[in-house]
């Protein structure tokens, strides 16, 4: 070989070198995992999150699944008792005494007739202090806080007998401030709406508020009771009534427009989050909302569905798996858009919040557009490159 030959070799090799990386970068540049390492991940030492499950989403899967754990009001709050008569610090109680004739005790004039008697001698209000007693005079300090009226007035009575001739008491509840529920979230008017022996219900709740500013399908009511929480669509409470449970003093209902989300990544046609009514979506409705697949660009037999789920709902999960803080456990459910079965085992899987649905590329198209990309870029150089050395 010559020494021009060698020159020519020698001047062209930072050229080649910027080929072979611009065909390195087009084939490893790719919008996230394939189809088959997506479908393996399930695999040890396969990925970064160990014990991921690996489901195939079809009619056997759906029939084999148990039902979730009921997560309702119903179940979850229980049947409570009205609350509005127990009295408690902050609340203003009123006490009227009767007296038999001739009053003696609560009258300035025991000659008074029986008609003049018959008036009743009203207490100015007390107010509950902290220490949960009142003082009524000839009585002396009556206990109130945790006890209903009745029993209030039951104790009074018999601290006036032998005090007062043939005493009668009424206590009255003038202002709740103890036994409070609060409202807030979408609604109309935030407010704390004191309950009352009536036994105020969540619906009551919403209705004190001015309403929720949303459609109900489109609202999910949260109860936070105890340090724990429940929430179910607003729909659903409407429309069965055993979901209207009693509210409880310190309960805190919040209205929730659309309080779930999920994420669609890869070669969908729109990547992004997108928020979803409370009555909850199917799988075939997400797939719908981001405009199904790409076009020439997606694989349909690698769409995936990431969750962390439920141990229960997986009987069959492996030995390794590794729990999240909260117990849930990764999956992924895998789904072939091929097989026209699949599209009714969609309509029965529900999407839940925060789920992640990946789309993969079709390795067909990745190799086509690997292709077209050395074909606007690198063909060009290497025309160049042997016009100049001609």
């Amino acid at each position: 070989m010559t020494r021009l030959s060698y020159r020519r070799i020698g001047a062209r090799l930072p050229r080649l070198s910027l080929m072979a990386a611009l065909l390195a970068t087009a084939a490893c540049t790719s919008v996230g995992p394939s189809t088959q390492r997506v479908a393996k991940a399930g695999e040890a030492g396969k990925a970064s999150v160990q014990g991921i499950q690996v489901i195939r989403l079809n009619e056997q899967m759906i029939a084999a699944r148990p039902r979730p754990a009921m997560r309702d009001f119903a179940t979850g709050l229980g049947s409570s008792q009205a609350v509005g008569e127990t009295v408690g610090p902050g609340d203003v109680l009123t006490v009227s005494i009767w007296e038999a004739p001739p009053a003696v005790l609560f009258s300035s004039n025991p000659q008074m007739s029986s008609v003049d008697t018959s008036r009743a001698t009203a207490l100015p209000e007390f107010i509950v202090g902290q220490s949960g007693e009142i003082s009524v005079p000839f009585a002396g300090m009556v206990p109130v806080a945790g006890r209903t009226l009745d029993a209030i007035e039951r104790d009074i009575t018999q601290r006036l007998r032998g005090k007062a001739h043939l005493p009668q008491v009424a206590v009255r509840l003038l202002r709740n401030q103890s036994a409070n529920v609060s409202v807030v979230g979408d609604v109309n008017q935030s407010t704390r709406m004191p309950l009352t022996p009536k036994g105020e219900r969540i619906l009551d709740a919403i209705a004190a508020s001015g309403g929720t500013k949303a459609a109900s399908e489109k609202t999910a009511i949260q109860v936070s009771r105890d340090g724990q929480v429940y929430m179910m669509p607003m729909s659903a409470v409407i429309g069965d009534p055993s979901q209207n449970v009693v509210l409880r003093s310190g309960d805190i209902v919040t209205a929730l427009y659309q309080p779930y989300s999920f994420t669609a990544l890869g070669s969908a046609s729109k990547s992004q989050e997108l928020n979803f009514e409370a009555t909850g979506i199917t799988l075939a409705q997400a797939m719908g909302r981001i405009g199904g697949l790409q076009d020439g660009r997606a694989d349909a037999k690698g769409v995936f569905l990431f969750r962390w789920e439920d141990p229960a709902l997986v009987p069959d999960r492996g030995a390794d798996v590794m729990p999240g803080p909260d117990g849930r456990i990764p999956v992924i459910y895998r789904v072939d858009m091929r097989d026209p079965g699949t599209y009714f085992v969609m309509q029965k899987f529900l999407i839940q919040d925060k789920d992640v649905l990946y789309i993969s590329t079709n390795p067909v198209a990745e190799a086509q557009r690997v292709f077209s990309l050395f074909a606007s870029t690198v063909l060009p150089l290497v025309a160049i490159d042997n016009a100049i050395n001609r």
